[in-house]
């Protein structure tokens, strides 16, 4: 190495110790301080005591922290940076405007009063689900989190203006579920500690905390939802901005919607190619009515799910699709109580900065055993063979559950902490379809039908997200399209809808999808007679999960269209 390239890279190696110092400040005086729970999931248990208190002070500070350091990144020289850190710095940029979007802007603090109470339990649960310290200590924390919850609420009665009538709803309809996770969930996690008075200084906290959400319940019943008459649209220009922080994508609204009908589309029109093969002499309807009835009994649903995942992992490795870094099989578990009523199957993996309770648990929601046979089986069609292949696709094997074991060993800290719903679930979505372009399954069409169902769904969210937001589509007609072009039942339909009014940018599977495709042609074309599918799904997850912009300048070398 010459005298001046060795110079070259001291000098790079400086200026990134210089901007990593920078995002660490970032992360200690602004992200982690004004969401400590977000430190426990990552890893850092030095925050497990904290709880944000949602008071307006505290949010004004937070922005202003947020605008001070705005400058300082963007007045960060860019030159002398290597490639990674400078591709860092435009990340950290971007989260940077997309939280202020969200906290000046967006205001969910000031609309949404879900965000309060599930806020709650969520920073309870982080800490009970996972053994990263004996029970008696992580009872500890819970107790000086749920001292400070009332304080939560009093912020959530002081902020709350005129929201949105179906956001004080939906917090409705989800505190029983919460209600019965303090009452029963929380102690049932720590039934095995034996110190009498740590238990009964456990017990009275709880139970201040259980009144405090029956009496935040009473508040949104009767006081909140009268005067609930708020707009949950963010608008054409907010929502621009989302995604230009969120996502880093530029296209303008009215192409991206066209984008958005092309691939419905093309997959409305595939779906009908398919059926007609499977049976010319049924509709794609009456075919696909039929691959629900194809599921397992309740009782062996659980290791259908294990089958599905060893054979995933032995097709993947043959087939060389792409490299598992670890050896080690997420656990498959229920799911827990508090969380059923609003997934049926999810990925729960420890933070990239856990060092002890490193297991992954892949959730899976069972029939209730209240249930009577009828309701037992419409519930388990919703898991019927296809179901179960693309669900165990998409949340493991080479879905959330091995992007997350590449991101745990991704180069820098912001490359672990930080990233984009489009690279996440977009990296899932796509897995849905090439595991089966790829040949598992060998060509079964009724896997492709589910496949295609699925996909149809992710693009009705495209549609509807941009189009309900922009003020060209109302909830009525939303649920109207997931079930007319998207395919979807009625039930699903009208809970996508739901989800869509606090979800704007929920377009990102497919989008992500998309984006994805569209860089793999062109590594392909780059590569030529080199080019490996494992060698770019490698390439592609050993960079994080930021927005696909940043993958593709760090694979072709070029910032090239995204789509």
């Amino acid at each position: 190495m010459s005298i001046l390239m060795l110079a070259g890279v001291c000098l790079a190696q400086k200026r990134d110790s210089e901007f990593n110092k920078l995002a660490d400040r970032i992360f200690d005086e602004v992200v982690f301080r004004y969401d400590p729970v977000q430190g426990t999931q990552a890893g850092f248990h030095q925050y497990d005591a904290l709880l944000p208190s949602g008071s307006r002070a505290d949010i004004e500070a937070q922005t202003a922290a947020l605008h001070k350091f705005e400058q300082e990144v963007e007045s960060f020289d860019a030159r002398g940076l290597s490639l990674v850190a400078a591709a860092d710095r435009e990340l950290v940029l971007a989260q940077i405007r997309g939280q202020l979007l969200t906290l000046e802007v967006v205001r969910p603090w000031e609309k949404n009063p879900d965000l309060y109470s599930s806020g709650v339990s969520n920073a309870v649960f982080v800490i009970m689900s996972r053994s990263f310290a004996p029970a008696a200590v992580r009872l500890k924390s819970v107790i000086a989190r749920e001292k400070l919850v009332p304080r939560l609420f009093q912020s959530a009665r002081e902020n709350l203006k005129n929201p949105p009538r179906i956001y004080t709803e939906i917090a409705l309809e989800q505190m029983p579920g919460i209600v019965s996770f303090f009452q029963n969930d929380v102690p049932a996690a720590f039934k095995g500690v034996s110190d009498g008075p740590l238990l009964g200084e456990f017990q009275g906290v709880n139970r201040a905390v259980i009144d405090a959400l029956n009496g935040y319940a009473a508040f949104l019943k009767t006081d909140l939802l009268p005067r609930s008459q708020g707009e949950f649209r963010i608008g054409a220009e907010t929502y621009r901005k989302k995604l230009l922080y969120d996502e880093m994508v530029d296209i303008p609204l009215d192409r991206l919607l066209e984008i958005g009908r092309e691939n419905l589309r093309r997959n409305q029109e595939e779906f009908t190619r398919v059926a007609a093969q499977v049976d010319k002499s049924r509709t794609a309807e009456q075919i696909l009515n039929e691959t629900l009835l194809d599921h397992p009994a309740a009782g062996k649903l659980m290791q259908s799910f294990r089958d599905v995942l060893s054979g995933l992992r032995e097709f993947i490795e043959k087939n060389r699709i792409v490299t598992i870094p670890s050896k080690v099989p997420p656990i498959v578990e229920e799911t827990p109580p508090f969380m059923r009523a609003l997934t049926t199957a999810s990925m729960d993996t420890p933070g990239p900065f856990e060092k002890i309770a490193k297991e992954a648990f892949f959730n899976v929601t069972l029939p209730e055993k209240t249930w009577d046979a009828k309701q037992t089986e419409e519930y388990l069609q919703g898991f019927n063979r296809g179901t179960i292949i693309s669900t165990a696709v998409h949340e493991v094997y080479p879905g959330h559950y091995t992007q997350f074991v590449w991101i745990a060993r991704a180069p820098t800290k912001v490359r672990k902490l930080l990233g984009c719903s489009s690279n996440a679930e977009g990296w899932a979505h796509y897995t849905e379809q090439m595991m089966l372009d790829e040949g598992y399954g060998k060509g079964d069409l009724k896997l492709r039908l589910g496949q295609l169902q699925d996909a149809l769904l992710r693009n009705a969210r495209f549609i509807v997200g941009i189009q309900m937001h922009t003020g060209e589509m109302t909830v009525e007609q939303a649920v109207e399209f997931f079930v007319k072009e998207g395919y979807q039942v009625r039930p699903v339909a009208e809970k996508e809808a739901k989800r869509g009014t606090s979800d704007p940018t929920y377009l990102v599977y497919t989008l992500g999808k998309l984006e994805i495709l569209k860089l793999r042609e062109d590594y392909k074309k780059m590569k030529g007679d080199k080019y490996t599918l494992q060698s770019f799904h490698d390439a592609f997850l050993q960079q994080g999960y930021p927005p696909v912009k940043i993958v593709r300048r760090a694979l072709l070398g070029n910032d090239s269209p995204v789509l």
